[in-house]
């Protein structure tokens, strides 16, 4: 008898100890978080392939379930985060209808008004108003101050993250590393396991893709393509956060400017990624902080801003519409104060129209962005207006050519060719070249200063601009006084102390009348203003006209349906991710009841190469003894 059967039972009892081995293991990993199944693969060995051996240990996966968990892990983190800070800012309007909520603190001002109007000898009625008015301005300025404070409070979030996140990259590149230099498959086995989890936990962050090499490390890169680690290197991120951001903190590419903070990626070889600028991240829980701070909440804070700035100017100013005339419109703009827009719709050669916007200034005529006007795709320039009426013409010439200037070196295919002149306040704005004036209009505030109370007119600044008690114009004198209005607007102490002044007739005569408070109510509630559209209400593309009270009815309607339809989202989003764990737990999972049956099929095969051993020992035994 040869030894070929006592060499091929003895690997095969080695071969199905090793694969019992896996299989307790297996077992015993059961309830394991990131724990991957193992097999073991046997392979022919010896003359003529009659014998075997221990092959290689695998871990058995689906490498397509893998790569959807991860997808769905990064979309997971993005819905979550926004549902949960939307569902915050929808809670800070209050409860639709109810008297604290922001609407039925408004209906309580709007209603006092009424009864105002009613009975304007009333003191009591007249202390109502004044008591309304306060509290809807505190209660526009408490949501506004929530608002950064809910970006504050992200970018705080920001920080920490980029801090594990970083620890993240560093520890998948250790492992590649590790994975790299180890030849023992059950380390490797643990190490695979181990830096899948990381790589899963990063995915949480933003969105990823991954690239297996030959010599068993991954490469991860960002979804944009931005390469984080590279075998045993790793891109190192860091962020350098506010501490508190307020309404002017703002996102730019230009360091100088940017006034929130940004997750910088520094390879290993120096180079440095801005990871914060909009598209490079997509997914994940750091991406939907991107968007939250940089987009979603300054839109909120740009709607208070509107709210409050309509609150204040439609109480105030008075329109001036122009008379067009050939290829130019007129209008007077007498009484214009810095700040005041006139606003010329131009109508180009090829026929479309487009609003260049002239807001009034006490300084050098400068180029606005648009966005920071009722209309955020027009053209916006300031003109000089210290030098008076009789400067109104050469200063809206010298603004018209700057903006031409500044939009052709900017590169803008259609520059609108336009001159202006006039006698007075009464000023012209005229195009050539094909180009022609549309029409004009401008706002013009009425009293000269928050403590003109004059009875002459029914316009009355009942709010101002806290920061100074100034009257709310819009001016870009030292920085847009939009930013940030809804915080610092406040119940004109003129007023509270003069409460005569909201039925009185006129300056000289003191008699009680209605005609101020029915104004007030009626530019609150009935009377058209434009709100800008950048403010995300009635559309992005154009301005934006209702009343007052009507646009406060749109923005909280607004927040909850963006509240809504996220919730929406991250519900459809957590049952694609159950989906997706459900797939990958199905092939990487361990299945007790089918590594019980292996158990049983290696001990039949152990037990089969036992007894080859046991004979050829009776054999041996029956030899010796002849």
């Amino acid at each position: 008898m040869g030894l070929n059967p006592l060499a091929t039972a003895t690997a095969g009892l080695r071969a199905t100890q090793a694969a019992i081995g896996l299989v307790s293991q297996n077992v015993a990993n059961a309830g394991t978080a990131g724990y991957v199944r193992r097999t073991l693969t046997s392979v022919a060995s010896g003359s003529g392939n009659a014998g075997v051996a221990t092959g290689t240990i695998t871990r058995s996966f689906d490498t397509a379930s893998l790569k959807q968990l991860r997808l769905e892990t990064s979309g997971s983190g993005y819905t979550a985060t926004k549902s949960g800070v939307l569902s915050q800012l929808d809670k800070l309007y209050g409860t639709p209808g109810s008297a604290t909520a922001l609407d039925g603190i408004l209906n309580t001002f709007t209603q006092s008004l009424q009864t105002l109007a009613a009975n304007p000898s009333s003191a009591a009625a007249r202390s109502t108003v004044l008591s309304s008015a306060s509290t809807l301005a505190g209660k526009i300025g408490s949501i506004a101050g929530s608002v950064q404070d809910i970006r504050s409070g992200i970018e705080s979030r920001l920080g920490t993250e980029t801090k594990d996140a970083s620890a993240l990259l560093a520890g998948i590149a250790s492992l590649n590393v590790k994975i790299q230099n180890t030849s023992d498959d059950g380390s490797r086995a643990d190490l695979l396991d181990q830096r899948d989890q990381k790589v899963n936990q990063l995915a949480g962050y933003f969105d990823i893709q991954t690239q297996e090499q030959r010599d068993g490390t991954l490469t991860v890169m960002t979804g944009s393509g931005v390469t984080l680690v590279d075998r045993g290197s790793a891109a190192s991120l860091s962020f350098d956060g506010r501490s508190t951001l307020g309404p002017n903190a703002t996102y730019s590419t230009d360091a100088d400017k940017r006034g929130v903070g940004t997750i910088t990626a520094t390879t290993p070889g120096g180079g440095r990624i801005d990871l914060g600028e909009p598209g490079v991240l997509r997914s994940g829980t750091i991406a939907a902080e991107f968007e939250l701070r940089d987009t979603i909440l300054p839109q909120a804070q740009r709607q208070l801003d509107d709210l409050a700035s309509g609150l204040a100017t439609s109480l105030t100013d008075r329109t001036v519409t122009g008379t067009v005339s050939g290829t130019g419109a007129s209008l007077d703009i007498a009484g214009i104060q810095a700040g005041n827009r006139l606003t010329v719709p131009v109508k180009g050669p090829g026929g479309s129209v487009r609003n260049v916007v002239l807001i009034a200034s006490n300084g050098p005529t400068q180029g606005v962005d648009p966005g920071r006007t009722d209309d955020g795709s027009g053209f916006a320039q300031t003109f000089d207006i210290s030098g008076g009426p009789a400067t109104y013409g050469p200063k809206l010439q010298e603004a018209l050519t700057a903006m031409a200037s500044r939009l052709s070196t900017a590169g803008y295919p259609s520059v609108p060719a336009l001159t202006a002149g006039g006698t007075g306040s009464t000023v012209t704005i005229a195009g050539t070249g094909g180009w022609s004036a549309a029409g004009a209009s401008a706002n013009v505030t009425v009293p000269g200063s928050a403590g003109d109370l004059s009875g002459g007119y029914p316009q009355i600044a009942l709010f101002v601009d806290g920061s100074g008690n100034t009257l709310v114009t819009g001016s870009f004198d030292g920085g847009s006084q939009l930013a940030g209005l809804a915080q610092r607007l406040k119940l004109n102490p003129a007023v509270s102390g003069n409460t005569a002044a909201l039925v009185a007739s006129s300056g000289t005569d003191a008699t009680v009348s209605s005609t101020r408070a029915q104004f007030v109510y009626d530019a609150l509630t009935t009377k058209p203003h434009t709100f800008s559209s950048a403010s995300g209400i009635g559309g992005v593309s154009a301005p934006y006209s209702t009343s007052v009270a009507g646009f406060a009815q749109d923005v909280i309607a607004a927040q909850g349906s963006a509240s809504a339809n996220a919730q929406s989202l991250d519900d459809g989003q957590g049952v694609a991710l159950a989906t997706a764990q459900s797939r990958f737990s199905q092939s990487a999972g361990v299945s007790v009841d089918e590594e019980m049956s292996n158990l049983i099929a290696l001990q039949t095969a152990y037990g089969a190469n036992a007894r080859v051993l046991t004979a050829a020992r009776d054999m041996l035994d029956t030899l010796l003894r002849i």
